[in-house]
């Protein structure tokens, strides 16, 4: 059995949760110049996705202080792929989510920091840097700059949804399961990518959905939506991580959402 991260001592838990934002104020300044730059140069991944050089820099930072402050930690990130990542912590890294917006200079992309210990996803940390927004949590509390936040419950009707991609919705999951939802709710936003994730953390925003997840994507946001009161599955109501896929709310409106979906 894994051993909950939350069984830590608080010492422990503290300063890993120091690290995480040490890690975040490190590539800040790095993606500050760039997103201010109006050429960014760009290569096309073998997935279709465009990458920066700011992506592989920033990356590149943080491992390097990962590997100089804990040695024995693994590493996953979006860039460079996997180091010891079956060590018992292993720190998950995706330098810039939405990197359409950082290239379109629209300050909703954000810096993605998670820690799997165990196995298990434990601690999260989402940084949007031209806006100066942080939330991070571990499961148990989840602080946007400083301050404890919830997820916030609200009717149906009255919810704002915020997704990456719309057309990546209906590609991955039943056009007409989305329809209903899209009705039902108050609005639909594509605030996307890891902005998403901090909206509804800090009640801004009250659904959030994606219809496919990358490991970098998914574990980061896991712990500090947990420690904001969200409850977050896949879209069949299963498990978010192994699915690939989220539904997060607060639990009566989460609910309601799923229900909503046919689920």
């Amino acid at each position: 059995m894994a051993y909950p991260f939350s069984m830590l001592s608080e010492l422990q838990r503290a300063e890993l949760l120091r690290f995480a934002e040490a890690l975040a104020d490190e590539v800040r300044p790095l993606l500050l110049q760039a997103h201010a730059q109006s050429e960014t140069a760009i290569e096309i991944k073998s997935d279709g996705t465009p990458v920066t050089v700011a992506d592989r820099e920033a990356e590149a930072l943080m491992r390097a202080k990962i590997k100089k402050t804990y040695p024995h930690h693994g590493i996953l990130g979006e860039e460079f792929g996997a180091e010891n990542a079956d060590a018992e912590y292993c720190w998950v890294l995706d330098p810039i989510d939405g990197t359409k917006s950082f290239l379109s200079r629209v300050p909703l992309y954000t810096t993605l920091i998670g820690l799997r210990y165990q196995g298990q996803p434990s601690l999260g940390l989402i940084d949007q840097p031209v806006l100066r927004e942080r939330v991070v949590g571990d499961g148990v509390v989840t602080k946007f700059n400083g301050k404890i936040v919830r997820a916030k419950e609200v009717p149906l009707n009255q919810a704002v949804v915020v997704g990456s991609d719309f057309d990546h919705i209906r590609r991955y999951q039943p056009q007409a399961h989305w329809t209903r939802l899209a009705d039902a709710v108050a609005h639909t936003r594509t605030w996307g990518d890891g902005y998403g994730y901090l909206l509804v953390a800090t009640g801004r925003a009250q659904v959030v959905v994606d219809p496919v997840m990358n490991p970098w994507d998914i574990i980061p946001i896991l712990p500090l939506l947990k420690g904001a009161g969200a409850k977050v599955t896949s879209w069949q109501g299963g498990d978010a991580l192994s699915a690939g896929n989220v539904i997060a709310a607060a639990p009566q409106l989460h609910a309601a959402v799923l229900q909503t979906l046919g689920v």
